[in-house]
């Protein structure tokens, strides 16, 4: 029998320190919970928050986390005492002192798993057994309560299914759809006991129309279509969809900007196929490969490649491989919180974030989860993916066979920003450094299982003599890229070969040209390419023939691997021909980045493109340089997107609450890459259900000094206590939010009521939000990712608060597309965008209730027009707008108490 836990466990908030044991739980300080915690190890629940309130990050004990990881793998689970509550039966804690002493029983009660019907027993002996080797806290007391397996258990690789390789998918039939097959599709997915909404029937039949047979090549039928929040535009789209899936036999990609919206079409997928076997099939959610576990890093890890926490991190990690639903590591079912507990340390690592597959030539291939996410989506009726996914398979993905006839664009007011990052240059030591390790293969001393160019083409230049001379030429070249210790070199003045002093050029440019002081200030700099100076102008030269001799071979190896393949040598089995068919597409992307960081090189004392801004700059963090560089992006970054991705389309929607972006229906045509193809797109617009004149008001404050930081937090804290929380606090930027949150945070936990802030608390933007939405009194402060993509109805979000008007950023970038696009009226349409997109994260529901608020007394009339009609609008002072906040909380509390 297993004995009884003998940790004490600790407990920190805002409101105060516990510590509590078999005997008592008592109030602590700071101090001396430190010293206790450094004596004897400690029960905690997410080690890395505690040891923040603390102040004591290297805080480290028996993390409740850790253990639910290991027991309970590729589970869910809020990461708060009622979340540990709801997973383990027990009652939620009602105070903050009585939490230390619920945080021993819940170990116990976790440490009892084993016990009873556990049905992911299976590689927990095993894994168990590691962990004590690496001296996890948590592995004395399991060991004494799972028992060795009287067969030996299967290693993780073994256990893992194969995919099957299967022929091509035909290409989809050429159908039409029938508005009452629509219909019907849509009164199925919505239930017969679902009110009829027209607005939604019209939204299902305008988005219909993208699936129509094309008649003109590169000119899909495209529809934009405004819903404003309530219409049903999931479901709207989502029955044309799987519609024309059915019939036509083919894939219909929806593409998201945010993984909440992903996790939420993926739930409504079981409107459309009830069997989850079937459903499994048929609807895939697809992302970037870096998302995906890799196997082989993961095994790497395992046998010794991690150390210390890292190696911790993987053996949980490999727990959850075995039991994980599709090796999603970002957004799927691995825990968001659990590679915080390890600060991050080693889990980038378990992913292919440098593109190094191997594909074929890997020994776990048949078991890949990416490659096994690839095959599925080539067979799914819908597939779930991202902007970001949709436009690099189109331009520079493996499956050219398999690409998508027929797109849906949900939150598509953000493809202009995602074609942006897509199709944008930058020539930066970041950037340079991870082509350089591509190619030359890992630095001295370094760890990790990277290899070069030559050691994963060695079989190719061994038979082809010019392939393998063009490895060496592309190597020895790579060599005159940044490598490791450049920013130092950089920052004393001792840059090391050509393009280092060209960067060392640009670093000096822009802090000579700093204009108002964001040098001293410690924020990133930049400044345009207009009048270089005479030392960039000299170190353009050698770096432009540096990365010439670079991209020769780089394009020489490309056409050799073609050849081999052509020649199909005898050693060219099925594997090897996979693998060089990857490193071919794989060369073909980095051939491509130098060619345009030549063409940016060439730019400099050159005539500028009007196709294109150029700007030079220093990227800083906390005051701390990390990268410097030349950055090109598209004046028109929709121009390459229409291109690339909806010219080869059949047809494709457009869909957004917001997608005219705060301006007219040629700004969404503008901005979606309408205006670039043959045919004009067709428009819709179904205006939101809701009752915003009774459901919400919208008060901007007008006695908060803007720059007073004091007054600020004060604001904060009055209107999130009237609230009784469930306030969403915005901010423009970091350093703001984080002064607020130091002033607030303890005066809020006096009133009983949690703050939450990204970029001060150590978790996961998405744990962030399932923390929130999961207490009525919590609230949560963030920034721009949480002003759009954030769906939390009901209790949980019932006011929210923008510190001031959401102008944009004055950048290089901007201040061009501000010329282009009309000066101030371009400035106002962002503006518009960004407050609506606030605003419809408090009404989601028809009965929602809250209160949007503004501390701006600047906020321009002209910008109001970006609620939607009929809401109230009232400029007051800060103790009006305190009053207006909770007189509705009092009237619904006196409504809700139980009579007498």
């Amino acid at each position: 029998m297993a004995p009884d836990l003998p940790y004490p466990a600790l407990h920190a908030s805002h409101g105060g320190i516990w510590v509590a044991t078999a005997e008592e739980t008592r109030a602590v300080s700071r101090g001396e919970a430190i010293r206790f915690a450094a004596d004897t190890p400690v029960i905690v629940l997410n080690a890395p928050l505690i040891g923040q309130r603390l102040g004591h990050p290297e805080l480290s004990g028996l993390d409740l986390l850790e253990l639910f990881a290991l027991l309970r793998p590729a589970r869910f689970m809020v990461p708060t005492p009622k979340g540990l509550a709801r997973a383990t039966g027990l009652a939620v804690p009602e105070s903050d002192a009585e939490v230390a002493g619920f945080l021993r029983q819940a170990a116990e009660a976790l440490l009892a798993i084993p016990k009873g019907d556990w049905p992911e027993r299976e590689g927990a002996w095993n894994s168990v057994q590691s962990l004590f080797r690496l001296r996890w806290p948590w592995a004395p007391a399991l060991s004494a309560r799972i028992t060795k397996p009287a067969q030996a258990e299967r290693w993780l690789f073994s256990r893992l299914p194969e995919w099957d390789e299967r022929p091509p998918r035909p290409a989809p039939r050429t159908i039409a759809l029938a508005d009452a097959d629509v219909a019907d599709r849509l009164a199925r997915l919505t239930g017969s006991a679902a009110e009829r909404r027209q607005g939604q029937r019209d939204y299902a039949a305008a988005a219909a129309q993208a699936f129509s047979p094309r008649d003109v090549r590169d000119s899909p039928n495209l529809v934009l279509a405004e819903a404003g929040t309530g219409i049903g535009k999931t479901l709207g789209y989502l029955a044309p969809a799987s519609l024309w899936a059915e019939q036509a036999e083919g894939a219909v990609w929806v593409s998201t900007f945010t993984k909440a919206l992903q996790r939420q079409l993926a739930h409504e997928g079981e409107r459309l196929v009830a069997d989850p076997a079937e459903r499994k099939r048929r609807i895939v959610t697809r992302k970037g490969r870096e998302n995906y576990v890799c196997l082989l890093n993961l095994e790497d890890a395992l046998q010794g490649g991690f150390a210390g926490r890292a190696a911790i991190l993987a053996q949980l990690v490999a727990r959850w491989a075995a039991y994980t639903a599709d090796g999603d590591m970002v957004g799927g079912d691995l825990p968001g919180w659990l590679p915080t507990l390890f600060r991050r340390n080693g889990s980038t690592a378990l992913t292919d974030r440098r593109g190094e597959c191997i594909y074929a030539g890997c020994p776990h291939y048949r078991k890949c989860f990416i490659e096994r996410a690839a095959r599925a989506s080539a067979e799914a009726d819908i597939v779930i993916a991202n902007h970001a996914l949709v436009m690099v398979n189109a331009a520079r993905g493996r499956e050219t066979t398999t690409r998508p006839t027929r797109y849906v664009f949900d939150e598509g007011h953000h493809l202009f920003d995602a074609a942006d990052a897509m199709f944008s240059t930058a020539l930066t030591g970041q950037e340079a450094i991870e082509i350089r390790r591509w190619i030359t293969g890992p630095e001295a001393g370094s760890r990790g299982r990277r290899r070069g160019l030559a050691a994963r083409l060695s079989d190719v230049a061994s038979y082809d003599e010019e392939g393998g001379r063009a490895i060496a030429e592309a190597v020895d070249a790579a060599r005159a890229l940044p490598s490791d210790g450049w920013l130092q070199r950089l920052s004393e003045g001792d840059p090391f070969g050509p393009v280092e002093a060209l960067l060392a050029a640009v670093r000096g440019l822009v802090y000579a040209r700093d204009t108002n002081g964001s040098g001293d200030a410690g924020y990133g700099l930049e400044t345009e390419f207009a009048e270089p100076d005479g030392t960039l102008v000299e170190a353009a030269g050698p770096a432009g023939a540096a990365l010439d001799a670079l991209v020769r071979p780089m394009v020489k190896i490309g056409r050799r691997l073609e050849a081999v393949l052509a020649e199909a040598p005898d050693w060219l089995d099925g594997p090897a021909r996979a693998r060089i068919e990857g490193a071919i597409a794989s060369l073909g992307w980095r051939t491509e980045t130098v060619g345009a960081w030549l063409a940016l090189i060439a730019r400099i004392g050159g005539p500028a493109d009007p196709e294109f801004v150029d700007w030079l700059a220093v990227d800083r963090a906390e005051g701390r340089e990390y990268d410097v560089g030349l950055h090109r992006h598209w004046l028109d970054p929709s121009k390459p997107f229409a291109e690339t991705v909806l010219k080869p389309a059949h047809g494709a929607l457009v869909t957004s609450a917001t997608l005219r972006a705060g301006g007219d229906w040629d700004v969404a045509e503008a901005r979606s890459g309408a205006v670039h193809l043959l045919r004009p797109a067709q428009r819709f617009e179904a205006v939101s259900p809701f009752d915003y004149a009774g459901q919400a008001e919208v008060l901007i404050v007008t006695d908060v000094k803007r720059g007073d930081l004091a007054a600020l937090a004060n604001a904060y804290a009055r209107l999130i206590v009237a609230a009784g929380g469930g306030t969403l606090g915005l901010f423009t930027a970091i350093r703001r939010l984080r002064a607020v949150h130091a002033r607030v945070a303890d005066r809020l936990a006096r009133e009983g009521l949690p703050l939450l802030a990204q970029h001060v608390d150590p978790i996961d933007t998405g744990t962030l939000v399932d923390i929130f939405r999961d207490d009525p009194r919590a609230s949560l402060l963030g920034t721009d990712a949480l002003r759009d993509g954030v769906d939390v109805p009901g209790e949980s979000l019932r006011m929210v608060v923008m510190e001031g008007v959401p102008w944009p950023k004055p950048t290089v970038l901007h201040a061009a597309r501000r010329l282009a696009g009309g000066g101030t009226g371009y400035d106002d349409r962002i503006v518009r965008a960004r407050l609506a997109q606030a605003f419809g994260r408090l009404i989601r529901r028809a009965d929602d209730r809250g209160t949007f608020v503004l501390l701006s007394a600047a906020s321009p009339s002209r910008l109001l027009d970006a609620f939607p009609a009929g809401t109230p609008v009232a400029r007051v002072t800060l103790d009006d707008a305190v009053e207006r906040v909770r007189l509705p909380l009092s009237a619904r509390m006196r409504h809700e108490a139980p009579a007498t």
